[in-house]
Formats: C-alpha cells, sequence, structure tokens
C-alpha cells in the first residue's frame, strides 16, 4: 500500500498541477482583454470631446455666420445718409441770415433754383431716411446749401405747402408741392445728382413764403 498510494499521490500531482497550468493563462489573458479595452474606450471619449471643443471654436470664430446676421458691407450707402456730408434737417429760426437768389447752373454742384436729389431724414428723426429730392434755395457762407423738401402727395390748399407743378424731378411727371415746414442742409458731397431747374415763377413763390414765415431775405 505504501508504493501505490505514493503511485497515487504522484498521479494527483500531476494532474492538479496541469489543472493549474492551463488555468493561468486564461485569467491572465482575460485580464490582458480587459487592460486594451480600456484605452479604447477612454480614445473613443477623448475623440468626441475633441469634435465638440472644435465646433464650438469653429462657432466661436464665426459668430456672424452662425447666427445668421447680416451684413451691412453689401448695403449701399445713399450719398447724404452718413459722414461729414450728411443731409440734416435744420431749425429755419435759428441759422442767421439767409439770402435766397434764384441762380441754376448746369454745373453738377447744388444752387438756387435747382431741385437735387439727396439722402432726406424721416421727419422722426430716428436715423431713418429717403432718397428724394429737394428744392435748393439758398447758399451758405460755409459753401453748404438751404433747400426744402418735395413731395408728390397733393397738399392743394394746405398753408404749409407750395404748388410748383411738374417736372423732370419725377419720372411719372406728377405735381409737386414744396413743404415749408423742412429746411435741410445740403453738402455737396451729399448730393447724389443734379435733377432739372424750376423756372422762376414758382421758384419765387416758394421763397416768397419762406420771406414770410423766417424772415429770410
Amino acid at each position: 500500500m505504501g508504493l501505490l498510494g505514493d503511485l497515487i499521490k504522484i498521479v494527483s500531482d500531476r494532474v492538479t498541477g496541469s489543472r493549474r497550468h492551463g488555468e493561468a493563462p486564461s485569467r491572465e489573458a482575460g485580464r490582458k482583454g480587459r487592460r486594451r479595452s480600456a484605452p479604447t474606450a477612454r480614445s473613443s471619449s477623448s475623440s468626441v470631446a475633441a469634435a465638440r471643443s472644435s465646433s464650438v471654436a469653429a462657432a466661436r470664430s464665426h459668430p456672424t455666420r452662425e447666427r445668421g446676421r447680416p451684413s451691412r458691407t453689401n448695403v449701399e450707402v445713399s450719398p447724404g445718409e452718413f459722414g461729414p456730408d450728411a443731409t440734416r434737417e435744420v431749425d429755419p429760426r435759428r441759422i442767421g441770415p439767409v439770402r435766397m437768389s434764384y441762380s441754376p447752373q448746369s454745373d453738377g454742384a447744388p444752387d438756387p433754383g435747382e431741385v437735387v436729389w439727396t439722402w432726406v431724414p424721416f421727419e422722426e428723426n430716428d436715423g431713418r431716411g429717403k432718397d428724394r429730392p429737394v428744392l435748393v434755395v439758398a447758399v451758405e457762407s460755409a459753401g453748404t446749401c438751404l433747400a426744402v423738401q418735395l413731395t408728390s402727395k397733393d397738399h392743394d390748399g394746405e398753408g404749409d405747402f407750395v404748388s410748383i407743378g411738374a417736372g423732370g424731378w419725377d419720372g411719372e411727371r406728377r405735381p409737386s408741392w414744396v413743404n415749408l415746414d423742412r429746411v435741410i442742409r445740403v453738402h455737396e458731397g451729399g448730393m447724389r445728382r443734379e435733377s432739372t431747374a424750376l423756372s422762376r415763377e414758382p421758384f419765387e413763390r416758394v421763397t416768397d413764403r419762406l420771406r414770410q414765415r423766417y424772415g429770410w431775405r
């Protein structure tokens, strides 16, 4: 029994040892597999974070494109709208002596008696306006001109308006009226174009009413 027992023990030890020897690589392989899979997950998360960061950086570098705001670079600016040559409404009672004379000249510059086009602010004076015709009535010592606004809206019989008939300043040849309440200061650089000269008779009707109203000469 001693020899048989020794043989049984040797066989048992070999079987047990082979089992332990076979299990070790399997556990080690599992550990190694788990170690390799972890960096892959972190790498995926890093890629997503990097992509998000790139999108945010792109949005910050192009705010106008992202927000869809219109660009002022493509908007046409009318002469007299901005800058030192901007057309402005003035108080006719606080501008000092004004001498009016009929002296139109076809020289590309605004002259008394001519209808010219310039940007004119709206009566609300809120920064908005429109390109429209005005009648030049006087030249100031600084070289600027004083003008009154024209309108094709019918104001017949209204005391603040003077009828001047139709002319080349209106493509449809509609009758026009001068608004005596709106006196505009025009710079030569703020004039878009010289339209036409008004005849002397309607010009003098306008200047007579301006003298009565504001004490101009």
